[in-house]
């Protein structure tokens, strides 16, 4: 290979890495933006809570201590094990869930580009350090299991689905909120 490609090729690598730090250093901003698009299509994707589903309310009870350490790399990591989670939910037998297959479609992209972000942004050497502590990790696991099980108990029906969908939007409120603090 000439002179000429390989510094074609630094000045590529190169700009690839300052653009993703430079996204990486934007963190709060563009995650706000985007748990914000996130919120919206929940809410554009289904109607209204039905009536008839309250009665089966379920608490789940999210784990909000995975949320409050003191780096912010331990947050990212939490952030994006938790939209892994959410997509992972959003991603299987959605057949009795009666929302709009566009705006869904659009919240499971936007799930994935942002922990696509986040994957980029999160430092694997500091985050196996920073992460170690797999009480959380195990903590963030058992409350999506319970999601998951309740699903499954009432065969991924209407009322379940919009429970789902209900707590996803806290769990989304709650990444906000952190967010904002960073």
């Amino acid at each position: 290979m000439n002179t000429f490609g390989l510094i074609q090729i630094g000045l590529i690598v190169l700009c690839t890495t300052t653009i993703s730090s430079l996204q990486c250093n934007h963190f709060p901003l563009q995650q706000r933006k985007v748990i914000e698009n996130s919120l919206q299509l929940l809410d554009k994707m289904g109607k209204k809570f039905p009536q008839q589903c309250l009665r089966e309310k379920m608490f789940f009870r999210f784990p909000e201590q995975v949320l409050k350490p003191r780096q912010k790399e331990t947050v990212k990591v939490a952030i994006e094990e938790i939209l892994q989670h959410i997509f992972y939910i959003f991603s299987k037998n959605l057949t009795l869930a009666a929302w709009d297959r566009t705006t869904l479609e659009q919240f499971q992209n936007g799930l994935y580009q942002q922990i696509e972000q986040l994957e980029a942004c999160v430092i694997k050497k500091q985050t196996h350090y920073f992460w170690s502590k797999e009480v959380n990790r195990l903590k963030l696991k058992k409350y999506f299991q319970k999601i998951d099980c309740f699903l499954k108990d009432k065969q991924h029906n209407l009322c379940s689905w919009e429970i789902s969908r209900a707590e996803m939007r806290r769990c989304l409120q709650l990444i906000d909120k952190v967010i904002r603090k960073l």
